[in-house]
């Protein structure tokens, strides 16, 4: 009897020890627990596809940027020399810088600052905040008459949305005006980063003379010029201080209407002559144009509509139609406001895909795990696919890794690929 009694409390010292490191059989003792996780782990994958972001393509991180500089009159060797290669040299001093190739022609330089590969994308926003920095520095060492470099690190914006105002027989100005005003009523739709406006020429004011003409007067080119200069210039004219406040004084001739531009005094020759006698002044359009915008063979201005990052592209869609349809209400006889790309289109497709790949696969899986391991040991095995793609959900949602397209030949989806990995990883 002793030694049963010895060998008893060691058997069951085995059986505990046993019992504590197999996960299966704790599954099954604890059932109400184990069916707790998993429907928790199955409503937060849900709760995650749900608010996962959705775009056509992938975001990354650009780690380029651009400067332009411009210095009217100077050839291309004095652009590469004086203004360029002052300006590569501050872009060295990055952290992260990599290489910088510039291209300089006659008054214009336009250098591409490229980071380093290995740069992480929380710090590239800092170098180009310092790069930026340096080049404000070094533009006061500049030669004088270089414009100021103008850097533009913006190139991570993709265009969701692409609408375009026509009114045919309206002037572009007015056009322009009113597609101002439509730029802002998509910036307060939810989920737009950002609203660009195309299409624009700038407005100028056209002097044309005539040299026989002039010269008959006894005018020169230099004194209309000279006389244009001297009537816009603002000059500050000093103040007035009284006992309560200070009262600014301001000459009243600045030209800010074609009429004064008409009546701009021009003095030759002891006599004084208005601009309109030697002049014909008129206001017209940038010619020629940089460039110019038509939709339907027709003028147009385009709005072109930027989403704000880690956003669903199918309910920005949705918010997009329902503001488009409000624009068009109130919108006035004769403009029309139609959409010419659509993003959201692209993402529900995608999105659509995914679901029926997912499906299809699933229903696969059952089958086969039911015709040949049986009904208790298949409906385990299938139910781990669902389990692991929402886990794998979660993780995407807490590292804000959205379900977007990959842009390749065959453009297959993320999630696709996603649910093929999960697949490939329980067989």
């Amino acid at each position: 009897m002793s030694k049963f009694e010895v060998r008893e409390p060691h058997f069951e010292k085995e059986r505990n020890v046993e019992s504590g490191i197999n996960l299966s059989a704790l599954a099954v003792r604890e059932r109400s627990v184990t069916l707790f996780f998993l429907l928790a782990a199955i409503i937060a994958g849900a709760f995650a596809y749900f608010n996962l972001g959705r775009a056509e393509d992938p975001s990354f991180t650009v780690k380029v940027f651009t400067v332009t500089a411009a210095w009217p009159g100077a050839t291309a060797r004095e652009m590469q020399d004086l203004v360029a290669e002052p300006l590569e040299k501050r872009m060295q001093e990055l952290t992260y810088y990599d290489h910088a190739d510039t291209f300089t022609r006659p008054g214009l330089a336009f250098l591409t600052v490229t980071l380093k590969d290995y740069t992480p994308p929380e710090d590239v926003q800092e170098e180009f905040y310092q790069g930026r920095k340096k080049i404000q520095d070094e533009s006061s060492r500049l030669p004088q008459g270089v414009l100021t470099p103008v850097l533009n690190d913006e190139y991570g914006d993709v265009t969701f949305s692409i609408y375009s105002l026509e009114a045919p027989g309206l002037p572009l100005r007015l056009l322009a005006r009113e597609a101002e005003a439509l730029r802002q009523d998509l910036l307060h739709v939810e989920g737009v980063k950002k609203v660009n406006v195309f299409g624009e020429r700038p407005e100028r004011i056209f002097v044309q003379f005539s040299y026989e003409r002039i010269a008959t007067l006894g005018v020169s080119a230099r004194e209309i010029f000279d006389a244009l200069v001297r009537q816009n210039a603002v000059t500050p004219s000093g103040s007035i201080d009284t006992q309560n406040q200070q009262v600014y004084i301001r000459l009243d001739g600045a030209l800010n209407d074609l009429q004064k531009i008409q009546d701009t005094p021009i003095t030759a020759g002891g006599r004084t002559l208005k601009l309109s006698n030697i002049a014909d002044v008129e206001r017209g359009y940038e010619d020629p144009a940089t460039f110019l915008v038509r939709h339907n063979g027709q003028p147009a201005m385009m709005l072109n509509v930027v989403m704000r990052d880690q956003f669903n592209g199918l309910e920005l869609g949705k918010s997009l139609e329902a503001e488009q349809k409000k624009i068009l209400a109130k919108l006035p006889a004769g403009m029309s406001f139609e959409k010419v790309t659509d993003q959201s289109t692209i993402i529900k497709e995608a999105v659509g895909e995914f679901r029926l790949k997912f499906f299809v696969a699933l229903m696969v899986v059952m089958i086969v795990s039911l015709l040949s391991l049986g009904w208790r040991v298949g409906i385990v095995v299938a139910a781990a696919v669902p389990i692991t793609l929402s886990a794998t959900l979660v993780i995407m949602l807490s590292t804000h890794k959205d379900l977007d397209r990959i842009s390749s030949r065959q453009r297959v989806t993320p999630g696709a690929t996603l649910l093929r990995q999960c697949l490939l990883a329980l067989c």
